[in-house]
């Protein structure tokens, strides 16, 4: 029996779970566990464990992953500050008297949040609360707008930037980097996080264009499901779509923008977009709005200027243009600086800059505590053989190569029921990917079929950790029974869309081979 140990630890880990005890000390403590019973019945060597300080220290030092606590920061201020909020109410008032037309506004205010926030978990939630009620009342099937709110909330996942995107694009590529060495290959390559956020920009319009067609399509053939919104209703005006909109749309072209053109480092971008994010709510709060405005112009003149025309002060070589060019810099940066400091003052009364703060440090943790702790489980997993075994199912796989991740596509939507994204992506997927790769699967496309894939699991019944997020924000009359029913049809079309980039891998590949 003790050469199965490395399944009894996987088979533990679940368990403990399962029993509720928190996830990063169950992948700590089960490894730790294993390690010693390993090292008792002599089939692992316990010196493994000294790479640990190693795995820290390079999970500390990691210039990707600290664009996470950014990128969560940027959400939760958006969320906070009630932004969002205002963004449902507009745009349900434009289409509410559209059949469908307030599912249409959930899904478009999904898309806009998924890329300002890529907080799953926070979108779903405040949907939930703001948008589901204003569906029942205006006469919705109670099945269709739970799955509507669900789904449009899970986009979180898929479109950039998204924290699931950062930390697969990080596992991802050094899956790559090792699939390179098993190769012979020393001069290898890596991926980067903005190659992931191109990659996953077409699939995920692909999939919320699936929604809305599959919204009017319903609102056609059963009109009693999704009437339109009362006539009282007022419709807003140029001026409330425009504000309402366009501040998102600026951040989320700033911040994709500044990645994808090679202009900032996902870290950078991230604090851009959580610097927009508070001018949005020193705005939404309503005090100094013309110094806040103003700071926000400067910034965009300031980060337009220094792209085109750059001066590097330090020189002495300095001509009148360029010496001129730094002082206006130098005043953007101070008018920027106090735009700055007063929406911290305004969002610091209204306590917004509280919650969001504590919001971000509680995830963080979590997400860092978890990739830690599954850092240890990986060693262990590998010195019980773990490794070995996984690699061995996957090459007699029937199907060849496709067989193979077909088989990991499943495995992962299970274990979807189970674990949250980050427990998979950082113990499951370096265990996977690595012989995916090495039997010829682009590892672009790759990363970008599990995303949609994990996407999928959170909206599957009985686990969908998206349906345990709805289910606590939903009133009462909506019951558990209709939020997994109202999701059965938004399952079948992300299997539609995963189909489209297993069949047509260019749809993944083509906008980062264009980029990068």
């Amino acid at each position: 029996m003790t050469e199965y140990l490395d399944v009894f630890m996987f088979a533990a880990l679940m368990g403990a779970i399962l029993l509720g005890f928190p996830v990063a000390f169950s992948i700590g403590g089960v490894a730790i566990v294993f390690a010693y019973l390993g090292w008792a019945l002599d089939i692992m060597d316990i010196s493994l464990l000294g790479a640990t300080s190693q795995r820290i220290f390079g999970l500390l030092s990691n210039s990707v992953l600290i664009a996470i606590p950014l990128f969560v920061l940027m959400g939760a201020v958006l969320e906070k500050s009630r932004i969002a909020e205002e963004l449902l109410d507009t745009m349900g008032r434009l289409f509410g008297q559209l059949r469908g037309g307030l599912g249409i506004s959930v899904v478009l205010v999904g898309t806009l949040l998924a890329a300002s926030t890529g907080i799953v978990g926070a979108t779903v939630v405040a949907m939930g609360m703001i948008a589901l009620p204003t569906m029942l009342r205006a006469g919705y099937n109670p099945r269709v707008a739970s799955g509507i709110v669900c789904t449009a909330g899970t986009l979180g996942q898929i479109i950039p930037p998204s924290t699931l995107l950062i930390i697969l694009a990080d596992v991802m590529s050094n899956a790559y980097q090792q699939a390179q060495y098993e190769q012979g290959k020393f001069s290898v390559e890596a991926l980067s996080v903005g190659q992931f956020f191109a990659a996953a920009i077409v699939p995920g319009l692909i999939l919320v264009v699936l929604y809305l067609l599959y919204i009017l399509l319903r609102g056609w053939i059963r009109p009693q499901d999704m009437p339109p919104a009362s006539m009282d209703l007022a419709m807003p005006s140029r001026r409330e779509v425009l504000g309402a909109i366009v501040p998102p749309v600026l951040l989320i072209v700033t911040v994709l923008g500044a990645i994808l053109g090679g202009v900032a480092t996902p870290t950078e971008a991230a604090s851009v977009g959580a610097v927009g994010a508070l001018l949005m709510a020193g705005l939404r709060v309503g005090q100094y709005r013309g110094l806040i405005l103003t700071g926000a112009v400067a910034l965009i003149v300031l980060g337009v200027m220094a792209g085109l025309f750059p001066v590097r002060l330090q020189r002495n070589d300095l001509d009148t243009v360029a010496l001129a060019a730094g002082g206006m810099y130098i005043g953007l940066t101070l008018i920027a600086a106090l735009a700055i400091l007063a929406a911290l003052r305004g969002t610091f009364r209204q306590r917004i800059i509280h919650e969001a703060v504590s919001s971000t440090m509680t995830m963080t943790a979590m997400i860092f505590a978890t990739i830690l702790a599954a850092g240890i489980f990986s060693l262990v997993f590998v010195g019980l053989g773990g490794e070995e075994r996984v690699a061995a199912i996957l090459a007699d796989m029937p199907g060849g190569p496709a067989g193979a991740l077909l088989f990991c596509l499943a495995f992962v939507f299970v274990l979807g029921f189970f674990l949250d994204f980050v427990e998979i992506s950082v113990i499951v997927l370096p265990l996977i990917v690595p012989p995916l790769i090495l039997m010829g699967h682009d590892p672009v496309w790759l990363g970008i079929l599990l995303a949609i894939n994990l996407q999928t699991s959170f909206l599957t019944p009985p686990f969908g950790f998206s349906l345990f997020y709805l289910r606590g924000a939903a009133p009462k009359e909506v019951t558990t029974g209709q939020i997994y029913a109202g999701v059965l049809p938004f399952i079948g079309l992300q299997l539609i869309g995963i189909l489209v980039v297993w069949l047509a891998p260019g749809v993944s590949t083509w906008l980062p081979d264009v980029l990068f």
